[in-house]
């Protein structure tokens, strides 16, 4: 077996030194869509099994079968000691990973949308709700080799982050999860329940990860590669090392410390974007919020960032549409349900019908 190589260094040679030579028409290149290797963290290990050097290439559509014959013919049948042709658990059979099509054919599989929804961007708030960033990292990540037509470009920039008003409602939904979890760290504390404790301390853990994806405007991946990008955030020197304080805490009062400075850290990043007025960052005693009740738990009281959020919002049905949040906030989604079920259409059709009220 030959050396291991970066599967995205292995796509970008491919294309440029066999390739290229045999698409003669204007076309786009580039190694996008699911793997490891798209998302630059595959490993050795990456390689025992469907492994080998792949890319896409998009020609327009009357160029499509002639560029397709040009490439079954002339691919050598090994690049950089790899084979060229290797097995597809799609189909189950062995054959080059050379996909030759129209990019708003990929496109429509992918997303769901046509190049033309996308450029000028047009896509409704329900489309951005329910569309899982897993698949908006399979059009975003990668990288494009070239693109003589301008169109991939185009569409990857326009898809590379959330609308404003859209983002500004997921940080808000994200503020809401955080809130509605922080003060159970205190709670399990006082009931004696140190299980419960880490449990809750875990999962403020990953909200408070995920709100620094949003803050960071990055997509996040689903589980197998969260912490690996998590750790290539600009953020992550900085809040990394709280959060695991906040999950190697073994009893309440260090758990809390912990808890207490990874929020405050957290909300002073939100007051650093400048997207809302600034919101005091400081934790203190829980805001029950029944007839002015508090609790001894030291808490940031989440909710002063959600209607921060919120009212930056100038879509009026998505301002008052309750904080559920997207997708990825109300779902574990894994790969399973982003690639292989009707499950993300279904929730656009939920999302458009409350945003319209009907």
């Amino acid at each position: 077996m030959p050396d291991f190589r970066p599967g995205l260094d292995l796509a970008r040679d491919f294309y440029r030194e066999v390739v290229r030579e045999l698409v003669e028409v204007p076309h786009a290149a580039a190694l996008l869509g699911e793997g490891s290797e798209v998302l630059g963290y595959d490993q050795p290990r990456s390689t025992d099994h469907g492994w080998g050097p792949r890319l896409l290439v998009f020609v327009s559509e009357r160029h499509v079968r002639a560029v397709t014959d040009a490439v079954e013919s002339g691919l050598p049948e090994r690049f950089a000691g790899w084979p060229v042709r290797f097995f597809d658990s799609e189909t189950g059979t062995v054959r080059h990973h050379v996909g030759v099509g129209t990019l708003g054919s990929w496109l429509l599989g992918q997303l769901g949308v046509s190049p033309g929804a996308v450029l000028p961007t047009s896509l409704p708030v329900s489309w951005w709700l329910a569309v899982p960033q897993q698949h908006l990292l399979q059009v975003t990540a990668g990288e494009v080799f070239t693109d003589e037509i301008g169109e991939l470009t185009g569409v990857r920039d326009a898809l590379a982050h959330y609308p404003r008003d859209v983002w500004l409602w997921l940080m808000a939904s994200q503020w809401h999860l955080i809130g509605n979890a922080e003060p159970l760290v205190g709670r399990c504390a006082e009931a004696g329940d140190e299980r419960g404790g880490r449990l809750v301390a875990t999962r403020l853990v990953r909200l408070l990860a995920e709100q620094c994806f949003l803050q960071e405007r990055r997509y996040w991946p689903y589980p197998k590669w969260f912490g690996t990008a998590f750790g290539r955030l600009p953020c992550a020197d900085r809040i990394g090392p709280l959060l695991d304080e906040l999950l190697d805490a073994r009893e309440p009062a260090a758990r809390e410390r912990a808890l207490v400075a990874a929020l405050e850290t957290v909300a002073g990043r939100h007051n650093e974007l400048g997207v809302t007025p600034p919101v005091d960052p400081a934790c203190g005693p829980f805001d029950v919020n029944i007839a002015g009740a508090v609790r001894p738990y030291r808490v940031l009281n989440a909710g002063r960032f959600v209607t921060a959020c919120r009212d930056a919002v100038s879509d009026r049905a998505l301002r008052e549409l309750v904080t559920v949040g997207g997708i990825d906030q109300l779902t574990h989604a894994d790969d399973a349900l982003v690639n292989f079920t009707p499950w993300p259409g279904r929730l656009r059709s939920v999302y458009q019908g409350l945003l319209s009220g009907t």
